[in-house]
């Protein structure tokens, strides 16, 4: 399966392009997003997110780039990471994630941290909730502005999330939220779905959605009984939504009724 319009690397910011892998579906919208940056005139990238075993995505990537000097995971989903241990295989360049798991030929990320490479400062947000180990990267140039932050699936460009309970946690999600927020009117670099001009605009859409969630299932609980199970909420609060990700919106009701009885 192939993406006609994204055979080459999509231009998203003079230090952003994007190399959209042909996974697309339910979970992954258009696919995968594997973000490539350097400064204008760098002759080394780094790459986030390289994506699932797929020797034609990894076959495009490498034939695009000059050099791979650092790889980043903004978290260890295999739609994200599988490509990491063939890229760093193939180009020696370390792979750095929250999760030491995830890490080759360099530590973990910490909070915090910048990293300098293909001409670029980046600054990593730890931004747990849709998994423990999600991370964000705030992109700057050599002066210190601030041009992108990428968020993984923190924040996509199209829709929600989902908080993947036990290992995502509401709680540390929307502390996320407003720490994206917090960043203002940065364009967002999502890990499916188109770009998204400002951080502020996307973390209040996404808070305003998950308090709208909280309140549904309040109300379901009134309704179906203080011991309905996580599935009957679903089918009561998703009712609208495409049965073939109701395990993953259970995901996310786990991790909402845990948040309620923590309240």
């Amino acid at each position: 399966m192939s993406h006609p319009l994204y055979e080459q690397p999509r231009a998203v910011l003079p230090t952003a392009h994007v190399l959209l892998q042909a996974n697309p579906g339910p979970m992954t919208l258009d696919g995968t997003n594997t973000w490539l940056l350097r400064a204008p005139g760098a002759d080394d990238v780094i790459v986030v997110d390289p994506g699932q075993g797929d020797d034609t995505h990894l076959d495009r990537l490498l034939e695009t780039v000059p050099a791979v000097s650092l790889v980043l995971l903004t978290h260890g989903h295999f739609d994200h990471s599988q490509t990491a241990a063939d890229l760093h295989a193939r180009t020696g360049a370390p792979v750095r994630a929250v999760d030491p798991a995830h890490c080759l030929g360099a530590g973990p990320l910490d909070d915090g941290a910048w990293l300098d490479a293909a001409g670029l400062r980046v600054r990593v947000l730890t931004t747990p909730g849709h998994t423990s180990d999600s991370a964000s990267f705030v992109v700057t140039d050599a002066d210190g502005a601030v041009s992108a932050v990428l968020t993984g699936d923190t924040i996509l460009g199209r829709g929600t999330t989902v908080v993947a309970h036990p290992d995502g946690n509401l709680r540390d999600y929307l502390d996320s939220l407003h720490r994206l927020g917090a960043l203002g009117g940065v364009p967002v670099l999502p890990g499916h779905g188109p770009e998204l001009p400002s951080a502020a605009d996307a973390a209040a859409f996404y808070l305003a959605h998950r308090e709208q969630r909280l309140d549904q299932i309040r109300a379901a609980l009134r309704d179906l009984g203080p011991d309905a199970s996580a599935r009957r909420i679903v089918e009561v609060v998703y009712a609208d939504v495409d049965q073939s990700v109701w395990w993953a919106a259970e995901l996310s009701v786990r991790a909402q009724l845990d948040y309620l009885d923590r309240s």
